[in-house]
């Protein structure tokens, strides 16, 4: 049985593609669903908010 096909979310073009189709360096991914790819830019968005908390709750306990 072959492996499902990818999904990337291309940043240059703002489209998902299925399959690595574009260079590495335009993508994020791999997503197992479109969808997933589809809701990229809000997922990084969400763990950079969460990254930043972290570093300011570090920084304050110094």
């Amino acid at each position: 049985m072959s492996e499902p096909t990818p999904f990337y979310y291309n940043l240059d073009t703002k489209q998902v593609e299925e399959g690595h189709q574009s260079p590495g360096s335009q993508l994020m991914g791999p997503y197992a669903s479109r969808e997933e790819a589809q809701h990229a830019l809000e997922k990084a968005a969400a763990r950079n908010e969460s990254w930043d908390r972290d570093d300011a709750a570090w920084d304050a306990e110094d």
